[in-house]
């Protein structure tokens, strides 16, 4: 079976769709042939021992950029094309020249289609929508979420496509060392700078809060203009620090370094560092804006309703949490995170789907 990935871009700025992109293909190679398209980057991720084919698509070349998409896809003739994430138009180019030869689609819109996303310049999602992307939604074959609420969100757009709910996953195999070091008093964000996550509103919580000798540890890259918005905002804070973009080695040694991990955003359709921080035995604090439902049920973190005045209160109770307990609350997080969320049970739910379109 082959199957060609296309993605907008894998660098390594690009936030989750590329880290999730990352991890399925150190997998899926072992089941498929597998190809990923994507646009040309300056600091792409490493796929190792997958194929990646770059293309110029800058608008400029669109008319060039969809030829040479239909000519790539009529001499691989691959199974299926799996579209991640939508908006680009260029997602749709692809999708468009793969129907055009008759091959079967798959678009997985990674909380594209949440409603804070469709909401934020709304104007441009109302216009992309009429002009190609609901169009092509409702043309592919499949639409994968990642949750049952993603799923219930894009029905309540009026899509009435045949949809999979697939989680993504994590590779334990990365998580080289697990958290032994609790009592540090310490708490950290990690994520893309961006205004969806939320930011904002954890600094002002933090502000009203008694923190006594606990930081707050910022890390990730952005807009550098918001980015320094930010930091000015911070400036009475004594006890938050931004530590800049951690990847490799030094980000795991970061979440480890952590007694809780918190993810203030607005929406999240997954939120992979909840997975990685549940892994290396973090507690997480999170919102409803993500589906980490999960972190109450299996006692190993807090899923909360996004307010500065839920995150003040829910900082107190994590402040104010023993050691022994957010020590137990971590190694629920991990073995949820083994049982649930491990890659390797992602990808094959992720194989067994390609063999039912492929069937029908």
């Amino acid at each position: 079976m082959k199957v060609i990935h296309f993605i907008a871009g894998i660098d390594k700025t690009e936030g989750g769709t590329t880290e999730f992109m990352r991890l399925l293909s150190s997998e899926l190679k072992n089941h498929i042939e597998l190809i990923v398209a994507t646009r040309f980057s300056s600091f792409p991720i490493e796929l190792e021992g997958v194929r990646v084919k770059f293309f110029d698509t800058s608008i400029t070349r669109w008319f060039a950029v969809v030829n040479e998409f239909y000519q790539f896809l009529k001499t691989e003739k691959p199974d299926i094309v799996h579209v991640n994430g939508i908006w680009s138009p260029q997602n749709w180019g692809f999708q468009k020249a793969a129907q055009r030869l008759g091959i079967k689609v798959i678009v997985s819109p990674h909380g594209m289609l949440e409603p804070w996303i469709m909401c934020n310049n709304s104007w441009k999602k109302k216009i992309g929508l009429f002009l190609y992307q609901k169009k092509a939604l409702r043309k592919a074959n499949y639409i994968h979420a990642t949750a049952s609420m993603e799923s219930a969100n894009i029905k309540a757009l009026g899509f009435t496509n045949k949809i999979c709910i697939i989680p993504n996953g994590i590779d334990l195999s990365d998580v080289k060392d697990i958290k032994i070091n609790y009592g540090t008093k310490r708490m950290i964000f990690l994520s893309r700078i961006h205004p969806k996550k939320g930011i904002e509103l954890l600094l002002e919580a933090w502000r009203n809060s008694n923190t006594e000798d606990w930081t707050l540890e910022i890390a990730g890259n952005g807009d550098e203009n918001y980015l320094h918005t930010l930091i000015q905002s911070a400036q009475d804070l004594e006890n938050v620090r931004f530590v800049g973009a951690l990847y490799g080695n030094e980000k795991w040694e970061f979440i480890r370094s952590a007694d809780v991990m918190v993810l203030p955003t607005h929406s999240e359709n997954f939120g992979i560092v909840v997975a990685e921080a549940l892994a290396s035995g973090v507690p997480v604090i999170t919102t409803k804006g993500t589906p980490w439902e999960d972190l109450e049920i299996h006692k190993c973190g807090w899923w909360i309703d996004l307010s500065v005045s839920n995150l003040e209160k829910t900082i107190k109770e994590a402040l104010e949490t023993p050691t022994p307990v957010l020590e137990q609350m971590g190694w629920q997080g991990r073995k949820l995170v083994k049982e649930k969320y491990e890659i390797k049970a992602v990808t094959n739910h992720i194989v067994d789907l390609y063999k039912k379109i492929i069937i029908k």
